[in-house]
């Protein structure tokens, strides 16, 4: 092999080699990229999930409260419906008065 054969083959090399480099380059910064968006995208759904959570808590503890006064009202109905309500005690006292 002649001297400029050699000269050629090791350039060709060189290229070769830079060329590989820069396609490991690429695909490292697009795994990379991919990565961060992966991480973005899961952050965003925790954020999601953890809003959604604390709305279904403030919505099951207000319907709670509403079931509790609902019932409340029943059972001072049931009392005054009976006689034994507070507002039939107060009346009787002041009948008796």
């Amino acid at each position: 092999m002649s001297t400029t054969q050699q000269f050629k083959a090791g350039e060709a090399r060189g290229r070769g080699v830079e060329n590989a480099n820069q396609m490991m380059e690429s695909v490292k910064d697009k795994a990379q990229t991919a990565r961060d968006k992966t991480c973005d995208a899961a952050r965003s759904t925790h954020d999601s999930t953890q809003q959604g959570t604390e709305k279904a808590t403030g919505f099951l503890q207000q319907t709670g409260e509403q079931v509790m006064n609902m019932a409340q009202g029943a059972v001072d109905s049931v009392k005054n419906t009976l006689g034994v309500g507070d507002n039939n005690i107060n009346n009787n006292n002041q009948c008796k008065k």
